[in-house]
């Protein structure tokens, strides 16, 4: 049995299943964890939604910013829906079931005897491993909940900025939201900002990856991540980022997950969609 992780899809189902062929993937003993934005931006997002949830237990996958954006449309939110392609999905005749599979899916996932956790984005240098798990239930347990169609129509911006074990109601949510599935970048001092989206080599404000803040609590923990289509794949240390730009014309990358030996990537090659 072996376990791959697989970076951002975006409605690109056809590279999807052409990465599955290259690994030979037998969904009758191999899972997969998916990255997390699964759906927008390419053109098959439908395809892609009912396929993964076909998969059941063989595969996990991490809540990302666009799956998020599919959740509050569907709840009311329109505030950014320009920013998108997934009117398919909200005019299927399975967009109840659909939708409901999609908030019961997990922000952070977690391997022990493999030793590695994923999620779609980052972690705040404050937050150890534990810490990280207990954030990511309480977003769950209110995406699972009654309150889930209230936070979807007030869940988006970028404030607070800085974590605090004090922070509560949807000051706490929205911190914990936007690092699972938007943070890129911290200030020297530990905050998030959410604003930067450029290579690492481009910035000249100051601003570090997340992975390099100083006194981050998880850089002993193997942690896989994607959203970071301009960062590329890259693996180093504990940290490796699955987001290879396949919409953008990049790669769709696949790694397989072991215990003592370098995870190993898979890359196909994706044409520019328009």
């Amino acid at each position: 049995m072996s376990i791959y992780a697989i970076g951002d899809i975006q409605g690109c189902y056809d590279e999807l299943q052409r990465l599955l062929e290259k690994i030979r993937f037998d969904p009758s003993k191999d899972k997969l964890w998916f990255a997390g934005d699964l759906v927008n931006r390419g053109p098959k997002s439908l395809q892609v939604l009912r396929f993964v949830k076909s998969l059941g237990d063989q595969a996990i996958t991490v809540l990302g910013n666009h799956d998020l954006h599919l959740l509050a449309l569907s709840q009311g939110n329109r505030s950014h829906y320009k920013y998108g392609n997934l009117k398919d999905i909200l005019e299927a005749h399975d967009r109840q079931e659909l939708i409901d599979w999609l908030r019961h899916r997990p922000m952070m996932a977690h391997h022990k005897k493999k030793g590695y956790s994923m999620v779609h984005a980052g972690l705040p240098p404050q937050w150890d491993l534990t810490t990280a798990m207990k954030c990511a239930r309480e977003l769950e347990n209110v995406l699972r909940g009654p309150k889930f169609g209230k936070f979807c129509r007030v869940m988006y911006g970028n404030q607070p900025d800085l974590w605090s074990e004090n922070l509560d109601g949807m000051d706490r949510l929205r911190f914990i939201t936007n690092c699972f599935t938007r943070l890129r970048y911290c200030s020297r001092d530990g905050r998030i900002s959410l604003n930067e989206k450029g290579a690492p080599e481009a910035q000249n404000n100051g601003a570090i990856p997340w992975f390099e803040a100083a006194g981050r609590l998880t850089k002993n923990d193997r942690i896989i991540f994607g959203h970071w289509s301009t960062l590329g794949y890259r693996q180093s240390a504990n940290i490796c980022c699955l987001d290879s730009g396949c919409f953008w014309g990049g790669e769709l990358t696949a790694l397989r997950l072991r215990k003592n030996k370098p995870a190993k990537p898979y890359q196909i090659s994706c044409p520019i969609k328009r």
